[in-house]
């Protein structure tokens, strides 16, 4: 009889304890570390914040929504010398400590039936182990279809990454259409996007070069080209000002139209 009572209060005691671990533990912020760190997009490029919550990481920038716990955008360089294949062990995904409301717990998720979508991909940043760790902040995910992250989302990183190597230089921008009505999950009500997109620019001499991609949150076997729309289009969905500071002429002529003869797709 003492065995078994013993045998109980040892079963009580793990039960409680994996509890406690499930539901308080948190890693080590991964915002501190002397690792590589790539260059930051330049502000006078940086979309506007209907938020006002404009989040500096070491490796990419946001702009948090709190009524939608995520990002509206993130913001990052891409260059040829991040292009790793460095294998890297994945971390925890944790709250971010540079917003103000704390980002969504990762526990909304659990039993949703979506993904944790990396909006600037982990992909993108295995050059370093703090960069790498870094995408794993709540607040660069946002809840999609598994086949969706699995399928033409992913093509279409994969494509920026093939466009880096071929080009050079990029500088992407990517989130979720946040809007109001969309479906939510956890006790938080973190939103469920239906469409995503993707901005990619590069200079050329002069010049820059953008495509701009809208996407329905489902997988899709068309052509990336099929989901190519004007920045215009984007701006009017979202509310953002992709390139607030520059001229109301440059905006004019670069996001009015599609041009995608300076990009092979």
């Amino acid at each position: 009889m003492k065995n078994r009572t013993i045998y109980a209060i040892l079963i009580s005691l793990c039960v409680i304890g994996f509890w406690i671990f499930e539901n308080f533990y948190t890693p080590a912020t991964y915002s501190d570390s002397n690792g590589t760190s790539a260059d930051v997009v330049e502000s006078n490029y940086l979309p506007s914040s209907t938020t006002g919550e404009i989040v500096e990481h070491t490796n990419y920038t946001l702009s948090y929504s709190e009524p939608h716990e995520q990002a509206e955008w993130v913001a990052y360089t891409l260059k040829r010398e991040h292009l790793t294949y460095d294998d890297r062990q994945r971390p925890y995904f944790i709250e971010d400590p540079k917003v103000k409301s704390k980002s969504a717990d990762w526990r909304n998720y659990k039993g949703s039936g979506y993904d944790r979508g990396h909006l600037c991909p982990a992909g993108d940043r295995r050059f370093s182990e703090q960069a790498y760790n870094e995408t794993f902040y709540t607040s660069n995910i946002s809840p999609q279809d598994k086949h969706f992250n699995a399928g033409i989302w992913n093509r279409l990183e994969q494509k920026v990454r093939y466009w880096c190597k071929k080009y050079g230089d990029l500088v992407v921008v990517t989130g979720g259409v946040l809007e109001e009505g969309l479906p939510e999950i956890g006790e938080e009500d973190v939103d469920v996007p239906n469409t995503f997109y993707k901005i990619v620019w590069r200079k050329q001499g002069e010049e820059v070069r953008v495509l701009a991609f809208l996407m329905p949150a489902k997988e899709s076997q068309k052509p990336l080209q099929n989901f190519l729309v004007p920045v215009d289009e984007i701006e009017r969905r979202t509310g953002i000002d992709f390139f607030e500071k520059q001229s109301e002429k440059w905006q004019a002529e670069v996001e009015s139209s599609v041009n995608a003869k300076s990009w092979k797709f």
